[in-house]
């Protein structure tokens, strides 16, 4: 028998100076069985730094044709495609052919990823690649919860994200795009 996602319920209250979106949403988000909580971590800060009202959560994990995250028009055309992780660089291309829109949110030993992969994809004009510091990433994967309720403030590409109790400050590091 396969093993069923675990659905994690998650309350995000969004202040994104930079964009000037503020919002407060709730959203459950399924974490396949073979998701870390890393990755998830991921999937939901992607969720409030490119807040839109048509963004959604893609079957990632379970279908590799499909983003973690993806914002699709009311015509179902793909508007932005969003990936967590560390794609290769084969993926962002034909991610960046299927939409105008492609942000990447990189994760984990960025260094070597980017030294690798960057320089084969800075000729795409629609490719936007950030990356979360590994130590402020893994504090807040060590919070998660099927219940949360989290503070997201960004300014000037700073991201802080609260719990109600602890405050983590999340630098961001664009490594591609504006």
């Amino acid at each position: 028998m396969a093993l069923q996602a675990t659905p994690y319920k998650v309350s995000l209250d969004i202040s994104d100076v930079d964009r000037g979106v503020y919002e407060s949403v709730k959203v459950t988000v399924a974490r396949h069985p073979s998701e870390t909580p890393l990755r998830l971590v991921a999937r939901i800060l992607a969720f409030g730094l490119f807040y839109h009202e048509h963004l959604a959560f893609g079957r990632g994990l379970s279908d590799s044709d499909e983003a973690a995250l993806w914002q699709i028009s009311l015509s179902g055309e793909i508007e932005h495609w969003i990936d967590v992780g560390q794609p290769d660089h084969e993926r962002i291309v034909k991610a960046s052919r299927r939409a105008p829109q492609l942000s990447v949110l990189v994760y984990g030993n960025t260094r070597v990823w980017a030294d690798k992969t960057v320089p084969k994809v800075n000729h795409l004009k629609n490719v936007s690649i950030l990356a979360i510091p590994e130590a402020e990433h893994a504090m807040l994967a060590n919070t998660i919860n099927r219940n949360m309720h989290w503070g997201l403030m960004i300014s000037d590409g700073v991201l802080f994200v609260s719990d109600g109790e602890i405050q983590t400050e999340v630098p961001l590091h664009r490594l591609l795009g504006e």
